[in-house]
């Protein structure tokens, strides 16, 4: 018997809104040939390579000509590539499921980040996890007559389901939505949040934990690394005229692996670039502290998160997000990596 992968199957019998709109804006160009390559990303510390690609010239690298599109959103970015209108995007790993489920035709050709977030609590969290671990869930609610209040992005979202492995999972005390009160919180908002005591805990990326982490009664209570260890965070997300274009898509993993040695050899240089194009009150102080955390992981070996993704990819199904875990061969592409090495 012939297995077919639902790519297959989406090639044979139409794609629907999502993909039929992303292969709109490849139509009428000729397979391999590129001219021009539109690079979008939204301003969060784990898309660290593109800050330093951007800043150190090495776009300037590619046989293409480059153009950069900053989106305040991951959804805003996830429309603009199911429509065409961009090439190539940094963004979570869950968003390039969501498209690959949908069918469209594209491909992971490098990581960005793994292992990249924190759990702070409050005090009266953190104190109860230090001594009865996962009981402290049961303990506060008894003690205060309430669940503890996690914010978190939303459902779906890379944190989220690492929240949800976590709770469920590795803690193993039930349905998280049974477990916590979850509200939605975006990182940029949740040091205020949890400084207004709307919020007993959160899940946070750099630079957020980092300043989080200087506030009294407040404290880190888990890595994710050491929950679901190395885990994706950001990738490299290409569509499909990239991917048959192989100058253009090895070049552009070559830079990118680049960047990512960079980030490890020139930690102040790689910092001062993430600052100048993030802005939004990230300072190259800030930016260089957060380059030390254990959450801060950056790499750009798309094998390197595979076995993780199929495990998030179980969780992201779970949630309705996508019908089906995307198969691996559907979700990545390794052939420009595997070309440069």
């Amino acid at each position: 018997m012939v297995q077919q992968t639902r790519r297959d199957v989406l090639r044979g019998l139409g794609a629907g809104t999502v993909a039929t709109s992303a292969m709109a804006g490849c139509l009428g160009r000729s397979s391999g040939q590129m001219d021009s390559l539109t690079v979008a990303y939204v301003p969060i510390y784990p898309n660290m390579q593109h800050y330093v690609m951007d800043q150190q010239g090495y776009y300037d690298e590619l046989p293409v000509e480059v153009s950069v599109e900053r989106f305040s959103s991951g959804p805003n970015v996830v429309k603009a590539f199911a429509s065409g209108d961009v090439d190539v995007a940094l963004f979570g790993i869950t968003p390039a499921m969501v498209l690959s489920d949908q069918g469209t035709e594209a491909g992971i050709l490098a990581a960005n980040s793994r292992n990249g977030f924190k759990i702070m609590a409050t005090t009266e969290v953190a104190d109860r996890y230090d001594e009865a671990g996962a009981s402290a869930f049961e303990q506060f609610e008894s003690d205060e007559g309430r669940r503890i209040r996690f914010g978190a992005p939303p459902d779906g979202s890379v944190p989220d389901v690492v929240l949800r492995h976590w709770i469920e999972t590795d803690l193993g005390i039930g349905e998280t939505d049974s477990v916590i009160s979850k509200s939605t919180v975006p990182p940029a908002r949740a040091v205020q949040t949890i400084q207004n005591d709307d919020i007993d805990a959160t899940i946070i990326q750099e630079p957020f934990a980092t300043i989080i982490g200087q506030e009294d009664g407040v404290r880190e209570i888990e890595w994710s690394g050491d929950i679901l260890q190395n885990h994706p965070v950001t990738v490299l997300f290409a569509n499909q005229q990239v991917l048959d274009a192989p100058e253009v898509a090895q070049s552009l993993v070559e830079q990118h692996t680049r960047a990512t040695e960079f980030i490890t050899e020139s930690p102040d240089e790689a910092s001062a670039d993430a600052a100048s194009v993030i802005g939004s009150g990230v300072s190259e102080a800030l930016a260089r502290e957060a380059l030390d955390s254990r959450a801060s992981d950056f790499v750009s070996d798309p094998r390197s998160i595979t076995d993780q993704a199929a495990t998030m990819g179980e969780i992201v199904a779970g949630l309705g997000n996508i019908d089906a875990p995307v198969p691996e061969s559907d979700l990545f592409a390794f052939e420009p990596y595997d070309a440069i090495q």
